[in-house]
């Protein structure tokens, strides 16, 4: 098991990554302090496979466990459904000092956190993610928040958890292509911080995602969660280097908003919005290849169709990014492997040509 404490401006909380952890892992952060009650709020499919298992957990620390189920998927992320899951809460008699449960992937992270983040002003979250990509990324930081018609994640809040607990025995569960959503983020940390990442990251050329070594996959999402977890004490709020860790995502929102957020996965979005930043990084003179990257690409199964998705849409999609402050765009860009620059990007060719090579990539 390892630990890692993230420091931020608003409080400081551990993050701890191993197998089959849960139990021993919540008995550090509420033991001593019996709640009359606890909610959950779960993924479906992860309360499918792990629901009793949580729940028979979580009755540890109270006799009343109450559970809102969310459904997978983007359409989750909504001002609706928040709305229900606040409501669950409210009408359930939450205390603000009640802590909220939140297990499940980026979509049930990001919805659970803004739920703890607005409901009574605040009440204390533990974060439970169950994906690998909520493992490295999602999880930490204190980014939460919900989609709205004209994008991603333009409602929301800075909310730091009072803990993050990554039990990889949830992961046993995940398909395959949860696995490589995962891998994207981690080849995220190798380009942006630490290019031996690349060299982990090798274990996902496994037949068998489910029979790779704990040890080596535990060290791994723990190298990653550090990283992050120095970026944000760094930068909490993302007024600077915090920035690098969106590089690929500019190419890979306006990407899953061409397609209704529903055909490309946000882990296969970043991928192809990595390759895109690549090409963009050697078309502003940064000498600059995707070697590390592109050997990656057979583990991918897109499903977007020829013709899906067009150029000039993903281009106009980007100006509705929520970190645009200007009328031109910025990206993060590679000046060298490890070295990432936010730069501003006036020749809309340039960035037309990365944003072919992503379409290209697809088919």
């Amino acid at each position: 098991m390892h630990s890692h404490e993230v420091n931020t401006q608003s409080q400081s909380y551990h993050a701890i990554v191993g197998f089959d952890i849960l139990k021993e892992s919540l008995y550090k952060f509420i033991s001593g302090t019996k709640h009359d009650k606890l909610f959950l709020l779960v993924d479906e499919n992860v309360f499918q496979h792990h629901g009793d298992n949580l729940i028979q957990t979580l009755q540890n620390f109270s006799d009343h466990v109450l559970h809102l189920i969310i459904p997978e998927g983007e359409s989750s992320k909504s001002v609706k459904f928040w709305e229900k899951a606040v409501s669950f809460l409210l009408s359930n008699g939450v205390r603000r000092n009640t802590p909220l449960f939140v297990a499940g992937g980026g979509v049930t992270g990001d919805l659970g956190g803004f739920v703890a983040a607005s409901v009574l002003r605040g009440i204390p979250l533990i974060h439970i993610p169950t994906t690998l990509l909520a493992m490295v990324d999602s999880s930490i930081g204190g980014k939460t928040g919900i989609n709205h018609q004209t994008g991603k994640n333009l409602i929301g809040a800075f909310y730091q958890p009072r803990a993050v607990i990554a039990d990889t025995r949830f992961l046993i569960s995940l398909p395959q292509r949860e696995w490589v959503n995962g891998l994207s983020e981690i080849l995220k940390y190798g380009a942006i911080r630490d290019a031996e990442i690349f060299d982990n990251a090798a274990v996902f050329f496994s037949k068998d995602y489910h029979s790779l070594d704990q040890e080596k996959l535990i060290t791994l999402i723990h190298k990653c969660i550090k990283i992050k977890a120095e970026i944000v004490a760094q930068d909490e709020f993302e007024s600077g280097v915090r920035a690098f860790l969106n590089f690929g995502h500019t190419f890979a929102h306006a990407l899953e908003k061409a397609c209704d957020f529903n055909t490309i996965s946000h882990g296969e979005a970043v991928y192809l919005g990595m390759l895109a930043a690549l090409k963009l990084s050697d078309l502003c003179g940064y000498s600059i290849t995707g070697q590390y990257i592109e050997p990656y690409k057979p583990l991918y199964q897109f499903r977007v169709k020829p013709g899906e998705v067009l150029s000039e849409d993903i281009y106009s999609y980007m100006f509705q990014d929520k970190k645009r402050t200007d009328e031109h765009l910025k990206f993060v860009l590679l000046e060298d492997w490890q070295s990432p620059v936010v730069k501003t990007v006036i020749n809309k060719e340039h960035i037309k040509e990365a944003i072919d090579l992503m379409i290209i990539q697809l088919n």
